[in-house]
């Protein structure tokens, strides 16, 4: 029991949910109507990134100061149109995601399930709420925490380490997602991960970053498969 899972942490996009690119539709949107920034658009990277870093990037091409007025004044306008793309959209969960969280949820000793994501925190939530996956998570660590992925997984194991009143080791948490920088992240940590082909990647390509399990979605393994020490 000692080597178990304690923490399984999530990414959201392309790994729980898919939105229909709703996420990127509104950073256009705000990046056009409030700052006038058009150009160059098509060239932003969202799998995997963060949301700070990718508004850092797109103010930096357009010479855009990177103040706290500015970055306010972004994601005030961001998490409106996206509840607002979402409302007339149609968010989903990926396949197997329902199940697999009941199936965590109703183990003899079930983890605690958290959230690692490039999402800032509220983002985040409004994604989840729309596809009734919110309330299953317990705590998470979000873009507000740092630019870089791999800081954000670090609080998000304190963060945990601190509920749970222990310090965890690597091996006692799980980090599912869908590009390789869950992957790399997950290993920052020193955690096991799960790399899933329901988003920004090819199962080939995840694969490639060795993983401890590559799985075209959450179908095709069991909660218990990823709990037990290997």
């Amino acid at each position: 029991m000692a080597n178990m899972a304690k923490l399984v942490l999530f990414d959201i996009d392309g790994t729980l949910v898919r939105t229909g690119g709703a996420g990127i539709e509104a950073f256009r949107r705000v990046f056009a109507t409030e700052f006038g920034a058009k150009d160059g658009f098509e060239k932003l990277k969202f799998a995997g990134r963060t949301d700070l870093g990718l508004v850092r990037e797109f103010f930096e091409y357009h010479n855009i100061r990177m103040t706290p007025q500015n970055l306010e004044r972004f994601f005030e306008h961001y998490v409106f149109l996206l509840d607002h793309i979402l409302e007339h959209g149609a968010p989903r969960p990926c396949r197997g995601v329902l199940e697999f969280i009941a199936a965590l949820s109703k183990l003899p000793t079930p983890p605690m399930m958290g959230l690692l994501t490039g999402n800032i925190r509220l983002g985040a939530e409004i994604k989840l709420r729309h596809c009734g996956l919110w309330d299953p998570f317990v705590m998470g660590a979000f873009a507000e925490e740092n630019e870089e992925r791999d800081l954000i997984a670090l609080a998000a194991k304190k963060r945990g380490s601190r509920l749970l009143g222990k310090e965890l080791q690597g091996e006692e948490i799980v980090v599912i997602g869908d590009t390789p920088h869950d992957i790399r992240c997950g290993r920052y940590i020193g955690a096991r991960v799960l790399a899933v082909g329901t988003g920004g990647a090819t199962l080939d390509e995840l694969k490639g970053h060795q993983p401890d399990w590559a799985v075209e979605d959450l179908t095709h393994l069991t909660a218990k498969e990823i709990i037990s020490s290997k």
